[in-house]
């Protein structure tokens, strides 16, 4: 299949609630924090991988396909059974379908911003027994509130006549992730975000394309926590 070329999304995401993302815990030493972020390791500032956000938003878009179709949304299809626009978009291993989308990960942006109160916390819960009330507390890190990250998503045009449905079909999954969470812990509140500042731009001649931006921009007016 013939790539007739690309279109780059670029916008911020922006961390409403605190956002747990999991990293490693090969090593914890004592006192060290029980689930800690995941982090650059070039800059230890904490990152939303590429590959949580894509796998976030096809989530969500699975869920609403089988909601729509009065499936509910505890038993979801098998990625090879899932819509065709799900599956232009982020690809099938068996069989084999290339994705259209290409996620990086999202690095912090305003870190200066956030000297003041720093770029994460550390939240401590406590689990206790109903059967003898024994608490168990631990800690969890969380990028705090106000930390911005660089969301860029390359899209190859595969064929033009399909470009806008598949846009139309990545904004649905970035307005459905405002009103849900990314990452851990979001049944109690954790990992509420919301996407700002859209930018769409052909590769080929670097010029903004306004009427995708304009596209994305509606995505803005999804958001559950505006400031």
């Amino acid at each position: 299949m013939d790539m007739c070329g690309k279109i780059l999304i670029t916008c911020s995401l922006v961390v409403r609630t605190g956002l747990h993302i999991g990293g490693s815990g090969i090593f914890s030493p004592i006192g060290a924090v029980d689930s800690p972020v995941i982090r650059d390791p070039l800059t230890q500032r904490p990152i939303v991988p590429g590959s949580s956000l894509k796998g976030k938003l096809r989530t969500l878009l699975v869920r609403s396909d089988s909601y729509q179709k009065g499936n509910g949304i505890e038993s979801l299809p098998e990625i090879d059974q899932e819509p065709e626009g799900i599956l232009r978009l982020f690809g099938c291993a068996t069989p084999v379908r290339r994705s259209r989308l290409q996620f990086s990960d999202c690095f912090v942006t305003n870190a200066e911003e956030m000297d003041a109160v720093g770029l994460t916390e550390v939240k401590t819960e406590n689990a206790i027994s109903r059967s003898n009330s024994v608490a168990n507390p631990r800690q969890i890190e969380r990028v705090n509130p106000g930390v911005k990250f660089g969301v860029r998503i390359v899209y190859d045009i595969a064929k033009k006549e399909e470009m806008e449905a598949d846009l139309t079909l990545l904004a649905k999954g970035m307005k459905l992730l405002q009103l849900d969470y990314l990452g851990g812990h979001g049944s109690r509140g954790s990992g509420r975000v919301s996407f700002r500042d859209f930018h769409v731009t052909n590769c080929e001649d670097h010029q903004e394309d306004s009427s995708l931006t304009r596209l994305f921009k509606e995505v803005e007016d999804y958001e559950l926590l505006p400031v």
